[in-house]
């Protein structure tokens, strides 16, 4: 299992206060909370308020990022968000003094990945540039 799965799993199962997940697989969580197939994107329309759940499981990918890249090297991470009831926002992660990831958001609404594959790749991208950046960029 990647470094970006564990640490995302692990931040969405510390939310589960009441152990509703707790007889469900690793995988199909992150499948039901990120992964919307072409017909699921369908039935969501193109402009839509976003509510907080949705907001908070966009915070959770880019928390997950920010854990994971401290695991990888010990320096300590910020992750900041900021989302509008529209769907437009910013999602920043910042070391030390050096912005690690940047994602702006015009739909985030519609935020998903189309595989459980695909959230993984991604992830993994995210987590590998973030490392890329914050070795380039500190010296």
């Amino acid at each position: 299992m990647s470094l970006f799965i564990r640490t995302l799993i692990g931040q969405v199962r510390a939310l589960d206060q009441f152990g509703t997940w707790a007889n469900k697989s690793d995988e199909d969580i992150l499948r039901e909370k990120y992964v919307k197939t072409k017909e699921d994107m369908k039935n969501i329309p193109v402009i839509a308020d976003i509510d907080e759940r949705q907001i908070q499981d966009i915070r959770l990918i880019f928390q997950a990022i920010a854990l994971a890249f401290e695991l990888e090297n010990g320096i300590m991470c910020s992750v900041v968000m900021e989302m509008s009831h529209e769907g437009f926002g910013r999602a920043v992660v910042i070391a030390d003094k050096i912005v690690v990831t940047n994602k702006f958001f015009k739909d985030a609404h519609r935020y998903s990945f189309r595989t459980y594959e695909e959230l993984i790749e991604q992830g993994d991208k995210m987590l590998a540039d973030a490392l890329k950046i914050y070795k380039e960029f500190n010296k």
